[in-house]
């Protein structure tokens, strides 16, 4: 027979009262269903827990050692369920999230703000990769939710928009191409280009979409590929090539007359990509997660 709980409960209750009524009484119990989990207790240990004196009882020396080891025992155990409620009720815990560089610098921020503000005591470690990397955390169950720019295929996630974006072509003032756009899509061959690395979403989206247009991305004159948003804009900024990045990342820079947005003619949506939060199909959501997915938009 295993130590129980309850038998925990009603040791603790009679040493403390050192009597069975009362306890029984305290417990909510019958008198003999207190005295068979005091005598359970005593036949498992093979100890004698209290002295039978007269109509009382008092603990024995080995009772008097065992109780605040089974006070400790019970205080841990309501410890337990009050990390469960709290985890219930979004009191505490952490939600792993891991998001693309666009989505976790210009998009994401707010949200997790109106999060937090909601349920301050949920932490939020967030991560930042390419697409390819987000997804394969999801589907690794490092990260529980996802948010990546364009369609992951992957029968293992499931896939839900929360917004839309518009990738641009931006060149700097002093390029060519301000002054003078190309005339036809081929013309886009012509010049060198700075480009985010393979497996992000914004590399992905724009290949795509030339794709869409009938131009095979691998006749562009790739100068460099780099790892992040900041570091093609500042490229392309100080005047090598034309990139194409979200319209919010390049947005500033075209205000302060730094980046000169190139008009393109190609068919809409072509350039326009979602915003998608993933998660594992097979691994249910936390309260947590669940919480953060409700303060989302939908499309």
């Amino acid at each position: 027979m295993r130590l129980t709980l309850e038998q925990l409960r009603v040791f603790v209750a009679v040493a403390e009262r050192q009597h069975v009524t009362r306890a029984a009484e305290a417990l909510h119990l019958t008198q003999s269903a207190t005295s068979a989990a005091v005598a359970a207790l005593e036949s498992r240990s093979g100890l004698r827990l209290f002295d039978r004196i007269g109509r009382g009882i008092a603990l024995t020396a080995a009772g008097r050692e065992f109780l605040p080891e089974a006070r400790a025992v019970l205080a841990r155990a309501e410890a337990a369920e009050n990390v469960l409620a709290d985890l219930a009720g979004l009191g505490r815990g952490t939600l792993p999230v891991h998001a693309s560089q666009t989505i976790a610098s210009y998009w994401l921020p707010r949200h997790l703000v109106a999060f937090r503000r909601a349920h301050p005591g949920i932490a939020v470690p967030l991560a930042i990769g390419n697409t390819a990397g987000v997804a394969a955390a999801v589907r690794a169950g490092t990260a529980e939710l996802g948010f990546v720019e364009g369609a992951v295929e992957d029968a293992q996630l499931l896939a839900r928009t929360v917004a839309t974006d518009q990738l641009v072509i931006v060149v700097a003032p002093a390029h060519p191409w301000a002054r003078h756009p190309p005339a036809t899509l081929t013309g886009l061959t012509e010049g060198d280009w700075v480009l985010r690395e393979p497996g992000s979403g914004t590399r992905s989206a724009f290949e795509d979409s030339l794709r869409d247009a009938g131009l095979a991305p691998r006749s562009l004159r790739v100068a460099l590929e780099l790892p992040s948003n900041e570091s093609v804009r500042g490229a392309v900024e100080a005047g090598l090539g034309a990139t194409a990045l979200s319209a919010s990342v390049t947005a500033p820079s075209i205000e302060a007359g730094l980046l000169h947005r190139v008009p393109l003619d190609l068919p809409a949506p072509a350039l326009r990509r979602a915003f998608q939060v993933l998660r594992h199909r097979d691994r249910a959501p936390s309260r947590a997660a669940e919480a953060l997915l409700a303060l989302l938009p939908g499309e």
